[in-house]
Protein backbone atom coordinates (compact mmCIF):
# COMPACT_ATOMS: atom_id res chain seq x y z
CA UNK A 1 0.00 0.00 0.00
CA UNK A 2 1.14 3.54 -0.81
CA UNK A 3 -0.22 6.89 0.32
CA UNK A 4 0.08 10.12 -1.63
CA UNK A 5 -0.43 12.62 1.18
CA UNK A 6 -0.98 16.37 1.21
CA UNK A 7 -2.54 16.88 -2.19
CA UNK A 8 -5.36 19.06 -3.49
CA UNK A 9 -8.16 17.65 -5.63
CA UNK A 10 -10.54 19.50 -7.93
CA UNK A 11 -14.07 19.06 -6.53
CA UNK A 12 -16.13 21.31 -8.81
CA UNK A 13 -15.81 24.76 -10.32
CA UNK A 14 -12.70 26.37 -8.84
CA UNK A 15 -13.01 24.51 -5.55
CA UNK A 16 -10.34 22.18 -4.21
CA UNK A 17 -10.20 19.82 -1.28
CA UNK A 18 -7.16 18.67 0.69
CA UNK A 19 -6.86 14.89 0.54
CA UNK A 20 -4.71 11.77 0.72
CA UNK A 21 -4.86 8.98 -1.86
CA UNK A 22 -4.37 5.34 -0.81
CA UNK A 23 -3.33 3.15 -3.71
CA UNK A 24 -1.42 0.20 -5.07
CA UNK A 25 -1.77 -0.41 -8.81
CA UNK A 26 -5.29 0.92 -8.47
CA UNK A 27 -6.78 3.59 -6.23
CA UNK A 28 -8.09 2.08 -3.00
CA UNK A 29 -9.42 5.11 -1.17
CA UNK A 30 -9.50 8.91 -1.25
CA UNK A 31 -9.57 10.46 2.21
CA UNK A 32 -10.50 14.12 2.45
CA UNK A 33 -8.62 16.02 5.10
CA UNK A 34 -10.69 19.17 5.68
CA UNK A 35 -13.30 21.39 4.10
CA UNK A 36 -13.24 22.82 0.61
CA UNK A 37 -10.94 25.63 -0.43
CA UNK A 38 -11.50 28.07 -3.27
CA UNK A 39 -8.72 28.78 -5.73
CA UNK A 40 -8.91 32.50 -5.02
CA UNK A 41 -8.05 31.78 -1.38
CA UNK A 42 -4.79 29.99 -2.25
CA UNK A 43 -3.83 31.44 -5.64
CA UNK A 44 -0.90 33.30 -4.10
CA UNK A 45 1.96 31.19 -2.80
CA UNK A 46 2.04 32.80 0.63
CA UNK A 47 -1.73 32.44 1.09
CA UNK A 48 -1.49 28.79 0.13
CA UNK A 49 1.36 28.20 2.59
CA UNK A 50 -0.57 29.83 5.39
CA UNK A 51 -3.89 28.04 4.76
CA UNK A 52 -2.47 24.56 4.13
CA UNK A 53 -0.31 24.98 7.23
CA UNK A 54 -3.47 25.00 9.33
CA UNK A 55 -4.77 21.68 7.98
CA UNK A 56 -4.59 19.06 10.76
CA UNK A 57 -1.92 16.45 10.19
CA UNK A 58 -2.99 12.89 9.48
CA UNK A 59 -1.51 9.59 10.60
CA UNK A 60 -0.71 6.75 8.20
CA UNK A 61 -0.20 2.98 8.48
CA UNK A 62 3.37 2.16 9.44
CA UNK A 63 3.58 -0.37 6.63
CA UNK A 64 2.58 2.15 3.94
CA UNK A 65 5.01 3.92 1.63
CA UNK A 66 4.10 7.59 2.12
CA UNK A 67 4.79 10.12 -0.64
CA UNK A 68 4.44 13.82 0.17
CA UNK A 69 2.52 15.75 -2.49
CA UNK A 70 3.49 19.05 -0.83
CA UNK A 71 0.00 20.42 -1.48
CA UNK A 72 0.29 20.18 -5.25
CA UNK A 73 -2.82 19.71 -7.36
CA UNK A 74 -3.32 16.03 -8.18
CA UNK A 75 -5.15 15.32 -11.44
CA UNK A 76 -6.07 12.05 -13.13
CA UNK A 77 -3.24 11.03 -15.45
CA UNK A 78 -3.70 13.14 -18.55
CA UNK A 79 -4.83 11.46 -21.77
CA UNK A 80 -3.60 12.73 -25.13
CA UNK A 81 -6.08 11.23 -27.56
CA UNK A 82 -4.30 12.21 -30.78
CA UNK A 83 -0.59 11.51 -31.24
CA UNK A 84 1.74 10.25 -33.95
CA UNK A 85 4.54 8.32 -32.23
CA UNK A 86 5.55 6.54 -35.46
CA UNK A 87 6.53 3.10 -34.11
CA UNK A 88 6.95 1.05 -36.20
CA UNK A 89 7.61 3.14 -39.27
CA UNK A 90 8.85 6.70 -39.42
CA UNK A 91 11.12 6.37 -36.42
CA UNK A 92 13.71 8.72 -37.84
CA UNK A 93 11.19 11.42 -36.95
CA UNK A 94 9.80 10.14 -33.65
CA UNK A 95 9.46 6.89 -31.72
CA UNK A 96 7.62 5.56 -28.70
CA UNK A 97 10.78 5.41 -26.60
CA UNK A 98 11.31 9.17 -26.74
CA UNK A 99 7.75 10.43 -27.14
CA UNK A 100 6.25 8.33 -24.36
CA UNK A 101 8.83 9.63 -21.88
CA UNK A 102 8.17 13.19 -23.06
CA UNK A 103 4.48 12.51 -22.42
CA UNK A 104 5.19 11.28 -18.89
CA UNK A 105 7.31 14.34 -18.13
CA UNK A 106 4.29 16.36 -19.25
CA UNK A 107 1.83 14.60 -16.93
CA UNK A 108 0.39 12.24 -19.56
CA UNK A 109 -0.19 8.60 -18.61
CA UNK A 110 -2.12 7.40 -21.68
CA UNK A 111 -1.90 8.29 -25.35
CA UNK A 112 -4.04 7.19 -28.27
CA UNK A 113 -1.80 6.68 -31.27
CA UNK A 114 -2.99 7.32 -34.80
CA UNK A 115 -3.00 4.50 -37.39
CA UNK A 116 -1.57 6.41 -40.33
CA UNK A 117 2.07 6.98 -39.30
CA UNK A 118 2.84 3.35 -38.63
CA UNK A 119 4.26 0.98 -41.23
CA UNK A 120 2.16 -0.98 -41.86
CA UNK A 121 -0.79 1.30 -41.01
CA UNK A 122 -3.29 0.00 -38.47
CA UNK A 123 -6.07 -0.88 -40.91
CA UNK A 124 -6.51 -4.52 -39.92
CA UNK A 125 -5.82 -6.82 -36.98
CA UNK A 126 -2.70 -8.30 -38.58
CA UNK A 127 -1.12 -4.87 -38.72
CA UNK A 128 -2.30 -4.08 -35.19
CA UNK A 129 -0.50 -7.17 -33.92
CA UNK A 130 2.69 -6.09 -35.70
CA UNK A 131 2.45 -2.74 -33.96
CA UNK A 132 1.95 -4.36 -30.57
CA UNK A 133 4.99 -6.56 -31.15
CA UNK A 134 7.07 -3.54 -32.12
CA UNK A 135 6.03 -1.70 -28.96
CA UNK A 136 6.97 -4.42 -26.49
CA UNK A 137 8.98 -2.77 -23.68
CA UNK A 138 9.19 0.51 -25.57
CA UNK A 139 6.65 2.75 -23.84
CA UNK A 140 6.89 4.52 -20.50
CA UNK A 141 3.13 5.03 -20.38
CA UNK A 142 -0.05 3.22 -21.41
CA UNK A 143 -1.30 3.44 -24.97
CA UNK A 144 -4.47 2.82 -26.95
CA UNK A 145 -4.86 2.84 -30.71
CA UNK A 146 -7.01 4.27 -33.44
CA UNK A 147 -7.83 1.97 -36.32
CA UNK A 148 -8.06 3.46 -39.77
CA UNK A 149 -9.78 3.21 -43.14
CA UNK A 150 -8.02 4.25 -46.35
CA UNK A 151 -9.25 4.47 -49.90
CA UNK A 152 -6.93 1.85 -51.41
CA UNK A 153 -8.57 -0.80 -49.23
CA UNK A 154 -12.05 0.25 -50.28
CA UNK A 155 -11.17 0.43 -53.97
CA UNK A 156 -9.26 -2.85 -54.04
CA UNK A 157 -12.29 -4.83 -52.94
CA UNK A 158 -11.01 -5.73 -49.46
CA UNK A 159 -13.76 -6.50 -46.96
CA UNK A 160 -13.43 -3.20 -45.09
CA UNK A 161 -16.52 -3.87 -42.99
CA UNK A 162 -14.87 -7.01 -41.58
CA UNK A 163 -11.62 -5.16 -40.96
CA UNK A 164 -13.55 -2.53 -38.99
CA UNK A 165 -15.43 -5.13 -36.94
CA UNK A 166 -12.26 -7.11 -36.20
CA UNK A 167 -10.30 -4.02 -35.13
CA UNK A 168 -13.17 -2.91 -32.91
CA UNK A 169 -13.21 -6.30 -31.21
CA UNK A 170 -9.43 -6.07 -30.76
CA UNK A 171 -9.91 -2.88 -28.74
CA UNK A 172 -9.22 0.15 -30.92
CA UNK A 173 -10.99 3.30 -29.70
CA UNK A 174 -12.36 4.26 -33.13
CA UNK A 175 -11.41 4.80 -36.75
CA UNK A 176 -9.48 7.60 -38.45
CA UNK A 177 -10.19 8.80 -41.99
CA UNK A 178 -8.96 11.74 -44.05
CA UNK A 179 -10.81 14.10 -46.34
CA UNK A 180 -7.34 15.10 -47.57
CA UNK A 181 -4.13 13.19 -46.84
CA UNK A 182 -0.51 13.86 -47.69
CA UNK A 183 0.54 10.28 -46.94
CA UNK A 184 0.88 7.76 -49.79
CA UNK A 185 0.52 4.93 -47.26
CA UNK A 186 -2.82 6.23 -45.99
CA UNK A 187 -4.92 7.78 -48.72
CA UNK A 188 -7.98 9.95 -48.21
CA UNK A 189 -11.62 9.09 -48.88
CA UNK A 190 -14.20 10.86 -51.00
CA UNK A 191 -17.29 12.17 -49.21
CA UNK A 192 -19.28 9.23 -50.65
CA UNK A 193 -16.71 6.77 -49.30
CA UNK A 194 -16.83 8.51 -45.92
CA UNK A 195 -20.61 8.16 -45.90
CA UNK A 196 -20.39 4.42 -46.57
CA UNK A 197 -17.55 3.98 -44.07
CA UNK A 198 -19.45 5.85 -41.37
CA UNK A 199 -22.36 3.43 -41.75
CA UNK A 200 -19.96 0.50 -41.24
CA UNK A 201 -18.32 2.11 -38.21
CA UNK A 202 -21.71 2.89 -36.66
CA UNK A 203 -22.25 -0.83 -36.12
CA UNK A 204 -19.29 -0.85 -33.70
CA UNK A 205 -20.65 2.03 -31.63
CA UNK A 206 -17.27 3.72 -31.88
CA UNK A 207 -16.43 7.11 -33.40
CA UNK A 208 -15.06 7.99 -36.80
CA UNK A 209 -12.36 10.65 -36.40
CA UNK A 210 -11.91 12.85 -39.43
CA UNK A 211 -9.23 15.22 -40.66
CA UNK A 212 -11.65 17.79 -42.04
CA UNK A 213 -10.30 19.98 -44.83
CA UNK A 214 -11.89 19.94 -48.28
CA UNK A 215 -9.57 18.30 -50.79
CA UNK A 216 -10.91 19.95 -53.93
CA UNK A 217 -10.67 23.47 -52.56
CA UNK A 218 -7.14 22.89 -51.27
CA UNK A 219 -5.68 21.12 -54.28
CA UNK A 220 -7.12 23.59 -56.79
CA UNK A 221 -5.86 26.59 -54.85
CA UNK A 222 -2.49 25.01 -54.19
CA UNK A 223 -1.99 24.24 -57.88
CA UNK A 224 -2.84 27.83 -58.80
CA UNK A 225 -0.45 29.30 -56.24
CA UNK A 226 2.39 26.93 -57.04
CA UNK A 227 2.00 27.60 -60.77
CA UNK A 228 2.44 31.26 -59.94
CA UNK A 229 5.63 30.45 -58.05
CA UNK A 230 4.22 31.40 -54.65
CA UNK A 231 6.00 29.25 -52.09
CA UNK A 232 5.31 31.41 -49.04
CA UNK A 233 3.59 30.63 -45.77
CA UNK A 234 0.80 32.96 -46.92
CA UNK A 235 0.18 30.74 -49.94
CA UNK A 236 0.04 27.61 -47.78
CA UNK A 237 -2.47 29.23 -45.43
CA UNK A 238 -4.51 30.58 -48.33
CA UNK A 239 -4.83 27.08 -49.78
CA UNK A 240 -5.71 25.50 -46.45
CA UNK A 241 -8.25 28.17 -45.61
CA UNK A 242 -11.06 28.58 -43.12
CA UNK A 243 -13.42 27.88 -46.00
CA UNK A 244 -11.73 24.51 -46.67
CA UNK A 245 -12.25 23.40 -43.08
CA UNK A 246 -15.80 24.73 -42.88
CA UNK A 247 -16.86 22.97 -46.09
CA UNK A 248 -15.48 19.62 -44.93
CA UNK A 249 -17.10 19.97 -41.51
CA UNK A 250 -20.44 20.78 -43.17
CA UNK A 251 -20.23 17.62 -45.30
CA UNK A 252 -19.39 15.55 -42.24
CA UNK A 253 -22.35 16.95 -40.34
CA UNK A 254 -24.50 15.67 -43.21
CA UNK A 255 -22.88 12.27 -42.75
CA UNK A 256 -23.72 12.33 -39.03
CA UNK A 257 -27.34 13.16 -39.86
CA UNK A 258 -27.66 10.54 -42.60
CA UNK A 259 -26.04 7.64 -40.74
CA UNK A 260 -26.41 8.34 -37.03
CA UNK A 261 -22.71 7.51 -36.70
CA UNK A 262 -20.49 9.16 -34.12
CA UNK A 263 -18.36 11.75 -35.94
CA UNK A 264 -15.34 13.30 -34.25
CA UNK A 265 -13.57 16.26 -35.84
CA UNK A 266 -9.87 16.27 -35.04
CA UNK A 267 -7.66 19.36 -34.59
CA UNK A 268 -10.46 21.90 -35.16
CA UNK A 269 -8.95 25.29 -36.05
CA UNK A 270 -11.73 27.71 -37.03
CA UNK A 271 -14.76 29.54 -35.72
CA UNK A 272 -16.67 28.65 -38.89
CA UNK A 273 -16.13 24.92 -38.33
CA UNK A 274 -17.02 25.30 -34.66
CA UNK A 275 -20.35 26.94 -35.49
CA UNK A 276 -21.34 24.03 -37.74
CA UNK A 277 -20.44 21.50 -35.03
CA UNK A 278 -22.40 23.43 -32.42
CA UNK A 279 -25.47 23.49 -34.66
CA UNK A 280 -25.20 19.76 -35.32
CA UNK A 281 -24.97 19.08 -31.58
CA UNK A 282 -28.00 21.30 -30.99
CA UNK A 283 -29.89 19.23 -33.57
CA UNK A 284 -29.07 16.06 -31.68
CA UNK A 285 -26.41 14.56 -33.95
CA UNK A 286 -23.61 12.52 -32.40
CA UNK A 287 -20.78 14.95 -33.12
CA UNK A 288 -17.72 15.83 -31.05
CA UNK A 289 -14.51 17.78 -31.64
CA UNK A 290 -11.04 18.44 -30.29
CA UNK A 291 -8.57 21.27 -30.73
CA UNK A 292 -4.85 21.72 -29.99
CA UNK A 293 -2.67 24.16 -28.04
CA UNK A 294 -1.24 25.78 -31.16
CA UNK A 295 -4.73 26.82 -32.34
CA UNK A 296 -5.40 28.28 -28.89
CA UNK A 297 -2.14 30.23 -28.73
CA UNK A 298 -0.99 31.29 -32.19
CA UNK A 299 -2.47 33.05 -35.23
CA UNK A 300 -1.19 33.62 -38.74
CA UNK A 301 0.42 36.83 -37.50
CA UNK A 302 2.96 34.56 -35.79
CA UNK A 303 4.24 33.38 -39.16
CA UNK A 304 5.93 36.77 -39.43
CA UNK A 305 8.29 35.56 -36.71
CA UNK A 306 11.01 33.80 -38.72
CA UNK A 307 12.36 32.11 -35.59
CA UNK A 308 9.25 29.93 -35.20
CA UNK A 309 7.63 30.14 -38.65
CA UNK A 310 8.55 26.69 -39.91
CA UNK A 311 8.07 25.11 -36.48
CA UNK A 312 4.48 26.39 -36.47
CA UNK A 313 3.48 24.68 -39.72
CA UNK A 314 0.64 22.17 -39.25
CA UNK A 315 -2.31 20.91 -41.25
CA UNK A 316 -4.67 22.63 -40.87
CA UNK A 317 -2.68 25.81 -40.21
CA UNK A 318 -3.45 28.17 -37.34
CA UNK A 319 -6.04 30.78 -38.25
CA UNK A 320 -6.95 34.24 -36.89
CA UNK A 321 -7.63 35.99 -33.59
CA UNK A 322 -11.39 35.48 -33.82
CA UNK A 323 -10.85 31.75 -34.41
CA UNK A 324 -8.52 31.43 -31.44
CA UNK A 325 -11.01 33.21 -29.18
CA UNK A 326 -13.92 31.12 -30.47
CA UNK A 327 -12.04 27.88 -29.75
CA UNK A 328 -11.46 28.90 -26.13
CA UNK A 329 -15.19 29.61 -25.82
CA UNK A 330 -15.96 26.25 -27.43
CA UNK A 331 -13.90 24.52 -24.74
CA UNK A 332 -15.64 26.47 -21.99
CA UNK A 333 -19.18 25.76 -23.22
CA UNK A 334 -18.52 22.08 -23.97
CA UNK A 335 -18.83 22.19 -27.75
CA UNK A 336 -15.21 20.99 -27.94
CA UNK A 337 -14.66 17.89 -25.82
CA UNK A 338 -10.94 18.07 -25.11
CA UNK A 339 -7.50 19.31 -26.12
CA UNK A 340 -5.04 17.01 -27.87
CA UNK A 341 -1.63 17.77 -29.37
CA UNK A 342 -1.57 15.99 -32.75
CA UNK A 343 2.01 15.33 -31.63
CA UNK A 344 4.13 14.88 -34.77
CA UNK A 345 7.87 15.21 -34.55
CA UNK A 346 10.66 15.27 -37.10
CA UNK A 347 14.33 16.11 -37.43
CA UNK A 348 14.09 19.91 -37.59
CA UNK A 349 17.56 20.26 -39.08
CA UNK A 350 16.36 18.31 -42.12
CA UNK A 351 12.62 18.88 -42.41
CA UNK A 352 11.98 22.33 -40.91
CA UNK A 353 14.56 24.39 -42.81
CA UNK A 354 13.25 24.86 -46.35
CA UNK A 355 12.47 28.37 -47.62
CA UNK A 356 9.78 26.75 -49.77
CA UNK A 357 6.96 26.52 -47.23
CA UNK A 358 5.16 23.81 -49.20
CA UNK A 359 8.16 21.53 -48.54
CA UNK A 360 8.40 22.16 -44.79
CA UNK A 361 7.28 19.20 -42.67
CA UNK A 362 3.97 19.94 -40.97
CA UNK A 363 3.87 18.91 -37.34
CA UNK A 364 4.62 19.92 -33.75
CA UNK A 365 5.91 17.61 -30.98
CA UNK A 366 3.65 18.97 -28.26
CA UNK A 367 2.86 16.06 -25.92
CA UNK A 368 5.23 17.36 -23.22
CA UNK A 369 3.65 20.82 -22.99
CA UNK A 370 -0.14 20.37 -23.19
CA UNK A 371 -0.91 19.99 -19.47
CA UNK A 372 1.17 22.98 -18.40
CA UNK A 373 -0.22 25.03 -21.29
CA UNK A 374 -3.87 24.41 -20.46
CA UNK A 375 -3.47 25.18 -16.75
CA UNK A 376 -1.37 28.24 -17.48
CA UNK A 377 -3.23 29.75 -20.43
CA UNK A 378 -6.70 28.35 -19.76
CA UNK A 379 -7.33 28.03 -16.04
CA UNK A 380 -4.98 30.62 -14.59
CA UNK A 381 -6.02 33.24 -17.14
CA UNK A 382 -9.70 32.72 -16.38
CA UNK A 383 -10.78 31.13 -19.66
CA UNK A 384 -11.61 27.81 -17.99
CA UNK A 385 -12.54 26.69 -14.50
CA UNK A 386 -10.32 24.23 -12.68
CA UNK A 387 -12.94 21.52 -13.12
CA UNK A 388 -13.19 22.18 -16.87
CA UNK A 389 -9.41 22.03 -17.25
CA UNK A 390 -9.19 18.63 -15.59
CA UNK A 391 -12.05 17.30 -17.71
CA UNK A 392 -10.43 18.58 -20.91
CA UNK A 393 -7.11 16.94 -20.07
CA UNK A 394 -8.32 13.51 -18.99
CA UNK A 395 -11.88 12.75 -17.97
CA UNK A 396 -13.67 13.55 -21.23
CA UNK A 397 -11.34 11.51 -23.42
CA UNK A 398 -11.57 8.49 -21.10
CA UNK A 399 -15.36 8.65 -21.23
CA UNK A 400 -15.64 9.28 -24.97
CA UNK A 401 -13.29 6.46 -25.94
CA UNK A 402 -14.28 3.81 -23.41
CA UNK A 403 -11.04 3.76 -21.40
CA UNK A 404 -12.94 2.52 -18.38
CA UNK A 405 -10.01 2.28 -15.93
CA UNK A 406 -8.69 5.76 -16.73
CA UNK A 407 -9.63 9.37 -16.16
CA UNK A 408 -10.68 9.59 -12.51
CA UNK A 409 -9.11 9.73 -9.08
CA UNK A 410 -11.63 7.38 -7.57
CA UNK A 411 -11.56 3.89 -5.98
CA UNK A 412 -11.15 1.11 -8.54
CA UNK A 413 -9.51 3.26 -11.20
CA UNK A 414 -5.87 2.89 -12.23
CA UNK A 415 -3.54 4.81 -9.93
CA UNK A 416 -2.60 7.20 -12.71
CA UNK A 417 -2.08 10.77 -11.61
CA UNK A 418 0.08 13.83 -12.18
CA UNK A 419 1.10 16.40 -9.58
CA UNK A 420 0.81 19.98 -10.81
CA UNK A 421 2.49 22.95 -9.15
CA UNK A 422 0.24 25.92 -9.92
CA UNK A 423 2.52 28.27 -7.98
CA UNK A 424 5.62 27.80 -10.11
CA UNK A 425 6.71 28.97 -13.58
CA UNK A 426 8.79 27.31 -16.25
CA UNK A 427 10.16 28.65 -19.52
CA UNK A 428 9.82 26.34 -22.52
CA UNK A 429 13.20 25.52 -24.05
CA UNK A 430 13.47 23.13 -26.97
CA UNK A 431 16.85 21.89 -25.75
CA UNK A 432 15.13 20.52 -22.64
CA UNK A 433 12.48 18.57 -24.54
CA UNK A 434 12.43 14.77 -24.30
CA UNK A 435 10.89 13.97 -27.68
CA UNK A 436 13.20 12.90 -30.49
CA UNK A 437 12.87 16.15 -32.45
CA UNK A 438 13.64 19.08 -30.18
CA UNK A 439 11.73 22.04 -31.59
CA UNK A 440 8.63 24.00 -30.68
CA UNK A 441 6.85 27.24 -31.59
CA UNK A 442 6.43 27.70 -27.81
CA UNK A 443 10.16 28.44 -27.46
CA UNK A 444 10.74 30.87 -24.55
CA UNK A 445 7.03 30.96 -23.62
CA UNK A 446 6.58 30.97 -19.85
CA UNK A 447 3.96 28.58 -18.44
CA UNK A 448 2.73 29.35 -14.94
CA UNK A 449 2.10 25.69 -14.12
CA UNK A 450 4.64 22.88 -13.82
CA UNK A 451 4.21 19.09 -13.81
CA UNK A 452 6.19 17.82 -10.81
CA UNK A 453 5.61 14.04 -10.90
CA UNK A 454 3.68 11.48 -12.92
CA UNK A 455 2.45 8.11 -11.64
CA UNK A 456 1.37 5.20 -13.85
CA UNK A 457 -0.60 2.44 -12.14
CA UNK A 458 0.93 3.30 -8.79
CA UNK A 459 4.56 3.81 -9.80
CA UNK A 460 6.30 7.08 -10.49
CA UNK A 461 7.43 7.16 -14.11
CA UNK A 462 11.23 7.28 -14.28
CA UNK A 463 13.79 6.95 -17.05
CA UNK A 464 14.62 3.46 -18.33
CA UNK A 465 11.58 1.78 -16.76
CA UNK A 466 9.18 0.89 -19.57
CA UNK A 467 5.94 0.32 -17.69
CA UNK A 468 3.38 1.08 -20.40
CA UNK A 469 0.88 -1.40 -21.80
CA UNK A 470 -1.88 -1.61 -24.40
CA UNK A 471 -5.25 -0.42 -23.13
CA UNK A 472 -8.30 -1.72 -24.96
CA UNK A 473 -11.40 0.41 -25.42
CA UNK A 474 -14.51 -1.24 -24.07
CA UNK A 475 -17.22 -2.18 -26.57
Amino acid sequence: MKVLKNILLSVGGNDLQPADIYFSRVIKEVRYRSGKLNWDDIAEKEKKRRITGKIPKATYPKTAEVIDGKWSLAIPGAIDAHVHFNTPGFEDREDFDHASFAAAVGGVTTVIDMPCTSIPPVTNVKNLKKKLTALKNRSYIDFAFWGGVRSEDIRSGIDVEKQIADLSAAGVVGFKVYVISGMPEFSDLTYDEILKTAAMIKATGKPMAVHAEDKTLITNKRKQLQNNGDNSWRAYCEARSVRAEAKAVAELMKTAEATGARIHIVHLSSQAGLKKIKLAQKNGFSVTAETCPHYLCFTQDDFHNAAIRNYLKTAPPVKFEKDKNALWKGLADGTISFVTTDHAGCNPRKEKISENFWEVYGGIPGVEHRVSFLFSEGFKKGKLSLEQTVRLLSINAAELYGLSSKGKISPGYDADFALINLWKEKTVKSRNMHSKGKFTPFENVIFSAVVEKTFLRGKQVVKDVFGGKFVKAKD
